[in-house]
């Protein structure tokens, strides 16, 4: 599983990530936009609320079952075929680096129908072309509403480009993703 967040995001993980099911049989992958120099603390914040174990992502460190991996910032973070991560300074997109499209753009490849990408609060584009590619590749995509939401801009551009599986308030989300990793 993909998630994208920005602006409001670290509450809104929060949110998401304590109503998980401790015992998820799935990888949970992470970004949200914190800037370019902004210190990577965001791992220990939602360390102290998660259901799962928080770790910063790594370079060619294996994406794990049962785990939260949070995108490091100033880097794209992107899984290989193989299911590692990669770390990437091109450029920035949607004026971020890490992007959102890019982590779920190339988690939709690696995962295809097994994927779930969601999108919450933000105040930009990014994630809607991603979310995009994860329904194109026959993942699912779950977006937050814009109504629940701090700030509705990113979960609207999801709708309107992508459109979605599921868009609910995060507590149905996690409800919804406890279920689907049960099946």
């Amino acid at each position: 599983m993909v998630i994208g967040a920005s602006a409001g995001g670290p509450g809104a993980l929060q949110r998401l990530l304590r109503r998980l099911d401790p015992a998820l049989p799935a990888a949970v992958v992470v970004v949200n936009h914190v800037g370019a120099d902004g210190p990577d603390l965001l791992a220990d914040v939602l360390a102290r609320r998660s259901a799962l174990p928080v770790v910063l992502a790594r370079e060619r460190m294996p994406v794990t079952a049962g785990r939260v991996h949070v995108a490091p910032s100033g880097y794209h973070l992107q899984i290989e075929p193989g299911r590692y991560f990669s770390l990437s300074v091109d450029p920035k997109v949607c004026f971020s680096r890490p992007s959102i499209d890019v982590l779920f753009e190339t988690a939709a490849r690696a995962y295809q129908k097994s994927l779930i990408g969601v999108v919450l609060t933000g105040a930009s584009s990014d994630g809607a072309e991603g979310l995009a590619h994860i329904r194109q590749w026959g993942g699912q995509a779950l977006v937050q509403a814009p109504d629940d939401a701090e700030v509705p801009t990113m979960p609207r551009a999801a709708l309107e480009r992508a459109g979605a599986d599921l868009c609910a308030p995060i507590e149905a989300l996690a409800d919804h993703i406890n279920k689907a990793s049960r099946s």
